[in-house]
């Protein structure tokens, strides 16, 4: 965010109404008319560049304060397209299906729970989205639910709790790249702080579920899922060497985008000991994402191996330069300084900057939905303030996954929330009582922000 004098110098009783009025705007387009959030945050930004006009303002002046905006996401931006290019390395080469199919074997019939659970945790890892994840390893189980003589509420917050797990953790997430980026830390380093937070959450969840018992079954399902996957040709143990690659790489502290240009090579290399793509095809998996050859119908995993590609990562990234262009706005106009101003007084010592930070990111997924906004608009508005407060800026980032990323799932009317009705085929309000994990990530990061304790302070600034 611009970090020059705001255009206009507004109180909190004239930010207040405005902020009130992009809220309702946002959840009234996307919620309740079902916009997409691009169209949404456009309609807002036009609205917000006619007050600022009102106001005497130049465009050129609220132009420039839009690009700042957008400068602060650049390497989220370039990331973006790097992750897209590697989902389809990892996809083509058989990475990722190995790693699923390995993840299979260790279904237990008597913890019907636990694995959906840790099976949920180790595909979402993989595959870095919670969507895609929820969409065909959850809908496996649910599937198999009846078999096990299994409650399907519980069915369901297992698997979201284990792919909201790896939506949160994995370097190939949307989100997780977004929360490091909107502050300015290394993404690596962003999840290695999350593990605080997340490891016990897990952990903690995983007992929950480990104590809740089912009936045994067959695992009839399970088997034709890694029939598939062997069918698919992309099985292979030797395929798990990008994801070596990509950990010791990330280990050694290398930049991001050094460490998935890498395990892209490696990938690519291994692809050619099992299939001979042409680079005309290698180009479209690149761009449009991997995908099964002509004719090959594997049904679920055929959903699961295609996906990737440039072309995956346009919404996303439309998205990052579209609210980023809405916080420069929002703090060109005056707005965002207004409102910290008014609890500016309140915010006086670390607890306090962590516990607004994480009430905000979830007040905006509640009232707005959106999840990709809830870390965007909370990042933006509360870096300023974790600096004043002398606290490393990883601490917002992790604040805002912990309060902003895991909690969108559990909003009836939400984007994660709809789309999971539609999927599981029961209302948000049946499963949210079994989603340990995302919200013992939010009291985690509020008992942590109160006691102190693996809060990171700002290095003084050397001579």
């Amino acid at each position: 965010m611009s970090k020059q004098a705001p255009l206009l110098h507004l109180t909190p009783k004239q930010a207040v109404p405005i902020a009130i009025i992009v809220v309702a705007v946002l959840a009234l387009t996307m919620i309740q008319l079902g916009f997409v959030p691009l169209l949404s945050l456009l309609i807002v930004i036009l609205g917000l560049m006619i007050f600022g006009l009102t106001k005497g303002v130049k465009f050129e002046a609220m132009q420039d304060k839009m690009i700042g905006g957008v400068a602060t996401g650049m390497g989220a931006i370039y990331l973006f397209s790097f992750i897209g290019l590697l989902v389809s390395a990892l996809m083509m080469s058989g990475s990722i299906p190995t790693l699923m199919y390995y993840g299979f074997n260790f279904l237990l019939a008597e913890w019907f729970y636990l694995s959906a659970f840790i099976l949920a945790s180790v595909v979402g890892l993989a595959l870095g989205s919670g969507f895609t994840t929820c969409a065909t390893v959850g809908v496996a189980f649910l599937g198999m639910a009846a078999a096990f003589g299994a409650n399907p509420a519980i069915v369901a917050g297992a698997v979201v709790s284990g792919a909201l797990f790896g939506d949160k953790m994995s370097p190939l997430s949307d989100t997780t790249s977004i929360a490091a980026s909107i502050v300015g830390v290394d993404l690596f380093g962003h999840i290695k702080n999350m593990m605080y937070t997340t490891v016990p959450a897990w952990i903690i969840t995983a007992i929950l579920f480990m104590f809740m018992p089912s009936a045994t079954g067959d695992l009839t399902g399970v088997t034709e899922l890694k029939d598939s996957l062997v069918a698919s040709g992309l099985v292979h143990s030797y395929a798990l060497l990008p994801f070596l690659v990509l950990i010791a790489l990330a280990i050694m502290r290398v930049n991001a985008i050094y460490a998935i240009g890498a395990t892209i090579v490696v990938a690519l290399a291994l692809t050619y000991t099992h299939s001979s793509p042409s680079l005309s095809q290698l180009g479209g998996w690149f761009f449009k994402g991997y995908s099964l050859p002509e004719g090959v119908d594997l049904g679920a995993v055929g959903k699961l191996v295609s996906r990737g590609g440039l072309e995956s990562m346009f919404f996303t990234q439309i998205l990052v330069i579209l609210a980023l262009s809405l916080g420069g706005l929002l703090q060109g106009l005056g707005v965002l300084p207004a409102l910290l101003d008014a609890m500016r007084h309140l915010l006086t010592k670390a607890s306090h900057g962590v516990a607004a930070a994480a009430f905000t990111a979830f007040g905006i997924n509640v009232l707005v939905g959106e999840q990709y906004l809830s870390l965007l608009l909370s990042g933006n508005a509360f870096l300023p303030e974790y600096q004043r407060l002398g606290l490393h800026p990883k601490n917002l980032s992790r604040t805002i996954e912990d309060a902003g990323t895991v909690i969108n799932p559990l909003v009836p009317w939400g984007v994660y929330g709809g789309f999971l009705t539609g999927i599981f085929g029961m209302p948000v309000i049946n499963y949210v009582p079994f989603a340990f994990f995302c919200y013992l990530c939010f009291i985690l990061t509020l008992v942590y922000g109160f006691t102190g304790f693996t809060i990171s302070k700002l290095e003084p600034a050397k001579n």
